[in-house]
């Protein structure tokens, strides 16, 4: 499979089939069995574990269904979360400026001091979504980024996903049950379509 700088595509299918562990792969959390994964000219498989994890935070943009909010820091904390972790990214006024422009657009600007346990799902979910925008990262992994969402709220994370890759020419890819979405992205993959045929059972 491949997928074009600057796409938005949608990954589709059944729960259990395999979508969270594609999102990992192609993060390289996951390193493939066969085959290799490519981002831009790097081959991740090629990397050693700690310049992948530079590497990572460094380009990529990644909104878990977990969320993986750390409950000891704040929002505000969480959101630069990377800049903490990567020596090579700079932690400047404007970043932290940044951050709380990002949390403003999400609805989080009253929120930046408060600790995830006193925030609600979907607030959970924007504060994950600030975090992953606020590298300004080339690739955004998102694994259903709207699950915990009213419509509106939905709309307005959707809205803000696209506004960044049409701004920064990003690609995206994200993991979704919502078929009210699928028509807003340029592509859909249905993951089952490159999954191997079962073998029939011997009788």
């Amino acid at each position: 499979m491949e997928i074009g700088h600057g796409s938005k595509v949608a990954v589709v299918g059944p729960s259990g089939c395999g979508k969270t562990t594609l999102i990992h792969l192609v993060a390289g959390i996951l390193k493939p069995v066969n085959g290799s994964v490519t981002v831009g000219e790097v081959v991740l498989g090629d990397y050693p574990e700690r310049d992948l994890l530079d590497y990572r935070i460094a380009t990529m943009g990644l909104i878990f269904q977990e969320f993986r909010l750390l409950e000891y820091l704040n929002v505000l904390e969480n959101i630069l979360l990377p800049y903490r972790l990567n020596p090579v990214l700079e932690l400047s006024p404007q970043t932290r400026a940044r951050a709380a422009e990002l949390a403003t657009e999400v609805g989080l600007h009253d929120k930046l001091e408060r600790h995830p346990k006193n925030l609600s799902q979907g607030e959970r979910q924007r504060a994950a979504l600030c975090r992953a925008l606020i590298t300004r990262p080339t690739l955004l992994l998102a694994d259903e980024p709207t699950a915990n969402l009213d419509p509106a709220n939905r709309d307005k994370i959707l809205g803000l996903l696209f506004k960044y890759c049409g701004e920064e020419q990003a690609t995206l890819m994200m993991v979704t049950h919502d078929p009210e979405v699928l028509q807003k992205f340029d592509r859909q993959v249905d993951i089952r379509e490159f999954l191997p045929e079962p073998k029939p059972t011997a009788l």
